[in-house]
């Protein structure tokens, strides 16, 4: 099997230009409509849709090599980075903490260099106790030789199908340098087909030893924010991805095995993302109804910084049932205190209780239907 890496014509990729060019077009018009739209909403609206697009993109890139993070620590991960207003007060691991700082270093810096140190950062950030899962990694620096060739597997032991192998670790430093070289200097590239092409380089590279996957669209997310010319994200590439994960493992796999022509590789990226932000019109509903939520709670039927705090993790994606330990719990306040409040919000219209009772009693937030 020759890859992609082991051509005589490599790193020199190419495409074709006049087939991308519709798929292009449509792809920078719904951006532009996208980012006209979010002008015209006021301050806290358009904060609610950046928090809620950058916590979906953690949250889904770190979903498609399966690891689930909490998403209330995320979130409020993110809120307290960026001197947002919507943190609860949920503590988050050093795992979530991590992510968050690679991610934000990558789309809130979009405009700064990406060297080797930089990338040695994210790496650090992205495995803080220098191990993935129990295996120890070696950390903030390039897969050692010892570790052998860097397969992409599938399959049970003994019986393993190999998608790919990445270039030998004596070749990254020089590898990588070419990289950034022209992620650096290479003007004359359309700047979203840029982020397609450097996720594509970069994660055929697979410089370290784990986090290659989320580190590429790290570097996509941080060049579709200089396409977009602006931090702020309000769409996540991530979480289409992840919605067609089988896809675009495939389409890695088939391009990795051909020629340094990767135009279907770049024809399924721009459609993903022009999906991507397509689909943010289902969340821009739902932050444009909390709002108004919480706009008739505010004028009707004001509530304590208890209750606050819980219906905002309810409206936030709160997972499970709502039962009385639990909002003691959310709520840091006594059973009796729960009780109480439960029944106060039951009185004003704001919660509904489940079918059933005694211990299992759950509740559900009514504004939402």
């Amino acid at each position: 099997m020759t890859y992609i890496h082991q051509r005589r014509d490599w790193p020199h990729l190419k495409w074709d230009t006049a087939r991308l060019l519709p798929l292009l077009t449509e792809v920078r018009h719904r951006q532009g409509l996208l980012l006209g739209r979010m002008e015209g909403l006021g301050f806290r609206l358009r904060s609610e849709a950046r928090l809620t697009a950058l916590t979906d993109d953690v949250i889904k890139s770190s979903a498609i090599e399966g690891e689930s993070l909490d998403v209330a620590q995320v979130r409020s991960s993110i809120a307290r980075r960026l001197g947002m207003d919507f943190v609860n007060d949920v503590p988050a691991s050093r795992d979530v903490e991590g992510v968050v700082e690679m991610m934000l270093d990558a789309t809130q810096k979009y405009d700064e260099p990406l060297t080797v140190s930089r990338l040695f950062n994210w790496h650090a950030s992205l495995f803080p106790t220098a191990r993935s899962g129990m295996r120890k990694i070696t950390v903030g620096a390039w897969r050692p030789p010892h570790i052998g060739a860097m397969q992409v597997v599938s399959g049970p032991v003994g019986r393993e199908r190999v998608h790919f192998e990445a270039p030998p670790a004596d070749r990254l430093p020089g590898e990588v340098r070419a990289f950034l070289k022209w992620f650096e200097t290479t003007k004359d590239i359309e700047p979203v087909l840029k982020a397609g092409v450097g996720h594509f380089w970069f994660v055929t590279l697979h410089p370290f030893e784990d986090g290659n996957g989320r580190m590429s669209r790290a570097i996509a997310d941080m060049a579709l924010a200089r396409a977009d010319r602006t931090p702020d994200r309000f769409y996540s590439m991530s979480s289409q991805i992840e919605a067609e994960k089988k896809q675009y493992y495939l389409q890695l796999e088939q391009s990795q095995k051909g020629t340094t022509d990767i135009t279907l590789w770049l024809e399924w990226f721009l459609g993903c993302l022009n999906r991507a932000v397509a689909g943010t019109e289902g969340s821009l509903a739902i932050i444009l109804r909390k709002s108004q939520i919480w706009e008739r709670i505010n004028k009707q039927t004001p509530v304590n910084e208890r209750q606050r705090k819980v219906i905002n993790r309810l409206l936030d994606g709160f997972e499970g049932k709502l039962t009385s330990s639990k909002y003691a719990k959310l709520a840091r306040c006594s059973p009796d205190t729960a009780l109480r409040d439960i029944k106060t919000l039951l009185n004003l219209g704001l919660l509904i209780q489940e079918p059933g009772g005694g211990r299992n009693t759950s509740y559900r937030i009514s504004a939402m239907e």
